[in-house]
């Protein structure tokens, strides 16, 4: 068993990870939403609508959404699913969670069960969901293998996974311009909107640290996914996975 994994760019004890992860989500959890827009210039929106587009999500489906945080993608599944269907959003993070609870409610969502629950032993039994997602969440788990096999347990037969995640950028001048603008922009944009350069840095830097793209799809079949594909948004500033269970 490993002793020591990053956190960013820090070698850090393993069962500390978690801890600090937690610290800086409790810290961001507030204006989480706000630092999406400003970091993206508002392009999360369509990253995520891509997601919902591609989940193949329908009526009565049961869908879970895990570091599912301010509930953006929940807020959408509810549409697909109706009201025959499910969807539960879950995150180990309480604030993040008390954020999504205020969030779908000011949007009319009611229905949608959250549960605080870590990726890496999630509480329902197998075979359970037509979906599973996770948006720029798996970064933030330490052991990704174990949430992966996870995700692929308590999927239904040909249920799908969805990571959406930031990824390794494609052209050599993009990736360029992204470094300086992630490491030297973004935590001043944390400390001018959040006050909290530090958080802001941590998650520059857990980017860079999270595998390529060839790597996460070998990761997903490693789990027992029989069939992965990724398609890179925004010259691969971020990538959707997309994983069957066969």
């Amino acid at each position: 068993m490993e002793k020591t994994t990053h956190f960013g760019f820090q070698q850090v004890d393993v069962d500390q990870k978690q801890g600090l992860v937690k610290g800086v989500f409790d810290s961001v959890a507030s204006n989480y939403d706000l630092m999406n827009d400003v970091m993206s210039l508002g392009t999360h929106r369509l990253w995520k609508n891509y997601t919902i587009a591609s989940s193949n999500v329908s009526k009565g489906d049961k869908v879970l959404d895990i570091a599912g945080g301010t509930g953006d993608l929940a807020i959408k599944f509810r549409k697909k699913v109706g009201g025959s269907g499910k969807v539960i959003l879950s995150d180990i993070n309480g604030s993040m969670l008390e954020e999504g609870r205020k969030n779908l409610i000011n949007h009319g969502v009611i229905d949608v069960d959250f549960i605080q629950a870590n990726a890496e032993s999630l509480p329902f039994e197998d075979n359970t969901f037509d979906c599973v997602s996770i948006a720029f969440g798996l970064r933030n788990v330490t052991h990704k293998n174990t949430a992966l096999k996870q995700m692929h347990r308590v999927l239904k037969k040909g249920g799908s996974l969805l990571v959406l995640e930031f990824s390794k950028v494609e052209n050599e001048m993009l990736e360029k311009i992204y470094d300086a603008y992630s490491f030297n922009l973004i935590p001043k944009l944390g400390q001018f909107f959040a006050n909290d350069e530090d958080s802001y840095q941590y998650l520059a830097e857990s980017i860079r640290k999270h595998p390529d793209q060839e790597t996460l799809k070998t990761m997903a079949l490693d789990a027992g996914f029989g069939f992965c594909e990724y398609h890179n948004l925004s010259g691969g500033i971020v990538a959707l996975h997309k994983a069957i269970k066969t």
